[in-house]
C-alpha cells in the first residue's frame, strides 16, 4: 500500500478565495491544527506577496516542527531568496517554485518563448537547490500544456534538483480520464520521474477537482495538493477532506493510504469556518451538518439495524462531535472538562476557566447544553481572548430599543483596558444604531460590508453565530464573529470583534 503525502495550502492557495483572508494570529493558530492533522507539507505563503506574507511564512516555519513548511516563489530570483529567507528556521523547509508551460501563457502572460521557458526552469531550479535539498516544481497550466514540450519541462527540473513534480490543473479544465492519461503519460516519459514524487493541484471550476486528484492517484501520482473544505480561488481547490476519506474508505481500490489523524477532520474543518466567517455548506462531503443526518423513516430503521445499512463511514472517525451527555447549568467544571475530553478538546486551566464561564452564561438561557453548543463555546473563544491584548475593547452591556413607529436606539458599553466607554445613538434599525454608537465612541469610520447570521444549534433557545465584514478607514477588510443566544448581543460581539482585528493590525487608525 503505497503512502499519498498530503500537501495542504490552506494559507496560501486557499487563503486568495475572497473573503478568506486571515491575520498572523489566526494563520498560526490553522498552522498548528494542520500540524495535529497530520498533513505532511504546509504551503504557509507567497513570501514575496507582501512583508506580511513574509512574516507570516516565518512564524509558521518557527510555530510547527512535525510538517515540512513551504512556501511558494516564481522562477525568479527575487522570489526564491525571499521564500529561502522565510523557510529557513524550518526544520524541514521547502522551496515551492512554479512557471507556466500552456502556448497561451508562454505566449499572453509570460511572453517567453518554450527556449526561453526551458533555460530558466533549469536556472532557477538549481538556484534554489543552491538553499534547500527539497524543491517543488510546478508547471502552471499542466493540463493545457503540449505532452512533449511539458515533459521536457519536468525532466530539466529534475535535472537540475527538484524533488517533487506538481503537475496542476491550474483552471479546472481536465477531466478525471484526461488527468489520469496525463499522469501515465508523464511516468513514461520524463527521465528521472522514478526518483522524485509526482504531485497534483486540481481546481474545482467544474466541480471535477476531488474525482481529478483520485484519477492522478489511481495513475500513480503519490502527492496531493488541497484545502481545507477546498477553499480557493474562483471555485475552489480540491477538498482536503474528501480526498482523505475516499481513499481511506476506499483502500481496498486505491491501494493507498495518508498519514492524517482522521478524526481531526472535521475540527480543522470548523477552525477554518470560524476564523474565515464561511460557513460550511449543510450538504457539505464528510464535514457538512447533513453528512452523517437521516431524516427518512427508512434509512433511520436501518442505521439503528446498522450503521453500516447508510453509512460508508463512521462519524466519530471524522470527529464528528457526539451528543450523548447532557449538560445544563447545575453541571460543574470537571464534568465540562470531561466532556470537552471525550470530543477530543484539550484547553488548559485559563481556557477551560474562559469556557466554563461562558458555559455558565449560556447555561442560565439554555436548558440543556448540546455537543454543538460547547463546540462553538471553545472555537470561539477567540473574541473573548483577543480583548486581552493592549487596547481591545470587551462589551460590557447593552440596551437596545427597536419597534415600528418609533426611533430604533442603542446603548452600548465597551471597556478598553481601565476606560468605560459608552454611547447612545439611533439608527434605521437595532444594530445599525449598535454599530453607529460603537463608531462614534470610538471615533472610526467603519464600514459594514457584509452581514449573515447562523443558528449553530437546534431548537428555539439555539446559539446564533453572527459574521461581519467590515471595511477598515485604510480599505482592509476584516471578519468578525460573535456567539450568543441573543442574536442582537451575537451581531455586537461579532462586531466588536472585528473592530478589534482592525485595533490589532492598526488599521483603525
Amino acid at each position: 500500500m503505497k503512502h499519498i503525502k498530503v500537501f495542504d495550502t490552506t494559507l496560501r492557495d486557499g487563503e486568495q478565495s475572497p473573503g478568506c483572508s486571515m491575520n498572523l494570529a489566526e494563520k498560526i493558530e490553522m498552522a498548528k491544527q494542520l500540524e495535529k492533522l497530520g498533513v505532511d507539507i504546509i504551503e504557509a505563503g507567497f513570501a514575496i506577496a507582501s512583508p506580511m506574507d513574509h512574516k507570516s511564512v516565518q512564524a509558521i516555519a518557527a510555530a510547527v516542527s512535525s510538517c515540512t513548511v513551504a512556501s511558494l516563489a516564481r522562477c525568479t530570483k527575487g522570489d526564491i531568496d525571499a521564500a529561502w529567507d522565510a523557510v529557513k528556521e524550518a526544520k524541514h523547509p521547502r522551496i515551492h517554485v512554479f512557471l507556466a508551460t500552456s502556448d497561451i501563457h508562454m505566449e499572453y502572460k509570460l511572453q517567453m518563448t518554450r527556449e526561453q521557458v526551458l533555460q530558466r526552469i533549469s536556472e532557477m531550479v538549481a538556484y534554489a537547490k543552491g538553499f534547500c535539498s527539497d524543491i517543488e516544481f510546478s508547471a502552471e497550466d499542466a493540463s493545457r500544456s503540449d505532452r512533449a514540450f511539458l515533459a521536457q519541462c519536468y525532466a530539466n527540473a529534475i535535472a537540475a534538483g527538484a524533488t517533487t513534480l506538481n503537475v496542476p490543473d491550474t483552471v479546472g479544465y481536465s477531466t478525471p480520464q484526461e488527468m489520469g492519461e496525463l499522469i501515465a503519460y508523464l511516468r513514461k516519459n520524463v527521465a528521472g520521474i522514478e526518483n522524485v514524487d509526482i504531485s497534483v493541484h486540481c481546481h474545482n471550476d467544474l466541480g471535477m477537482a476531488v474525482a481529478n486528484t483520485l484519477a492522478s492517484v489511481q495513475a500513480g501520482a503519490t502527492q496531493v495538493e488541497c484545502t481545507v473544505n477546498g477553499i480557493g480561488e474562483r471555485a475552489g481547490n480540491a477538498s482536503l477532506e474528501e480526498i482523505v476519506m475516499a481513499v481511506h474508505t476506499r483502500r481496498d481500490f486505491y491501494d493507498a493510504d495518508t498519514r492524517i489523524n482522521t478524526r481531526q477532520i472535521y475540527r480543522s474543518s470548523k477552525l477554518l469556518s470560524t476564523i474565515t466567517g464561511v460557513p460550511i455548506p449543510p450538504s457539505k462531503a464528510v464535514v457538512g451538518a447533513n453528512a452523517f443526518a437521516h431524516e427518512s423513516g427508512i434509512h433511520q430503521h436501518g442505521v439503528i439495524a446498522n450503521a453500516q445499512t447508510y453509512e460508508i463511514m463512521n462519524s466519530a472517525e471524522v470527529g464528528i462531535p457526539q451528543n450523548t451527555l447532557v449538560l445544563g447549568k447545575h453541571s460543574g467544571k470537571h464534568a465540562l472538562q470531561e466532556k470537552l475530553a471525550s470530543m477530543g478538546y484539550e484547553l488548559t486551566d485559563d481556557e477551560l476557566e474562559g469556557v466554563f464561564a461562558r458555559f455558565k452564561t449560556m447555561a442560565d438561557r439554555k436548558k440543556n447544553i448540546t455537543g454543538s453548543d460547547l463546540e462553538a463555546l471553545v472555537l470561539h473563544r477567540r473574541n473573548n481572548s483577543i480583548n486581552v491584548q493592549a487596547g481591545a475593547c470587551r462589551l460590557v452591556s447593552h440596551v437596545v430599543n427597536a419597534g415600528d413607529g418609533m426611533p430604533n436606539t442603542a446603548y452600548i458599553k465597551l471597556q478598553r483596558e481601565d476606560e468605560t466607554l459608552e454611547e447612545v445613538a439611533i439608527g434605521t434599525g437595532p444594530l445599525d444604531s449598535s454599530f453607529k454608537a460603537i463608531n462614534r465612541m470610538l471615533g472610526l469610520d467603519v464600514r459594514l460590508e457584509g452581514f449573515s447570521l447562523n443558528a449553530v444549534t437546534d431548537g428555539e433557545d439555539a446559539i446564533g453565530e453572527a459574521v461581519v465584514k467590515l471595511e477598515a478607514p485604510d480599505g482592509k477588510n476584516y471578519t468578525g464573529t460573535g456567539l450568543s443566544t441573543d442574536i442582537i448581543e451575537s451581531s455586537i460581539r461579532a462586531y466588536v470583534n472585528g473592530i478589534n482585528k482592525m485595533l490589532e493590525n492598526g488599521s483603525a487608525s
